[in-house]
């Protein structure tokens, strides 16, 4: 199985040490780099052309959300992964509009840390639940500001399943936890999945949520 090459970005030399130390123990994970602010983590993204990047926001020099937006644009494959805390909220939805894949908790578990790099690199979003709540509360307090903007219904309504599927997603869960609180097979997820998205117009499960929110449906 191919390995997933991982490039680490942050300003803490402790905290890449100890993220280091706990990658190299996963057999599907390989750290290919480091990096200590914006500017260093697009030169070696363009070294080292990694499949995702384990992105810090608030750095010197350059921010998280500004690489993110710069390493995107010359390399639009790569998948970047949100590290964040509670208190960065604005970050992370600029983080989100700059491109970024998905976003986790410096304090989740590395189980939960390594799933996440596998989803994002499998093309998921990563929508931690308590940090998604507060993105969909955002979303909700920007729309406000606009109330007579008209709302064109889905061409397609979602099935019952896919209503379900659809809340699963924002609650931040992942396929396979989804599939475990359905008690579907992972593959029938992804198949739900790929129907939400289309009939929602959803790039990604973050647009999805958006989308979702919106429209009222959750």
């Amino acid at each position: 199985m191919k390995r997933i090459r991982v490039l680490l970005v942050d300003d803490q030399a402790l905290f890449r040490e100890g993220l280091a130390t706990l990658l190299g123990l996963n057999a599907s994970v390989e750290l290919v780099g480091e990096a200590e602010d914006g500017e260093a983590a697009i030169a070696a993204a363009a070294r080292l052309r990694p499949d995702v990047i384990l992105m810090d926001l608030r750095m010197p020099r350059l921010g998280g959300v500004e690489a993110t937006r710069r390493i995107l644009a010359a390399q639009p494959v790569v998948r970047v992964l949100v590290l964040t805390t509670f208190e960065e909220d604005e970050e992370v939805f600029a983080a989100i509009r700059a491109g970024a894949a998905g976003y986790l908790l410096k304090a989740s578990p590395s189980e939960k840390l390594v799933e996440a790099i596998r989803a994002v690199a499998a093309g998921e979003s990563v929508l931690q639940p308590s940090v998604t709540a507060k993105l969909l509360a955002e979303f909700n307090r920007l729309a406000g500001k606009n109330e007579r903007r008209a709302v064109q219904p889905l061409p397609e309504p979602l099935s019952g399943r896919e209503l379900g599927v659809l809340q699963c997603l924002c609650d931040g869960l992942s396929n396979k936890e989804i599939a475990g609180r359905l008690g579907l097979a992972e593959g029938t997820v992804k198949n739900h999945m790929t129907n939400v998205l289309g009939k929602l117009g959803a790039l990604d499960r973050t647009q999805a949520a958006l989308r979702a929110r919106e429209l009222g449906l959750i």
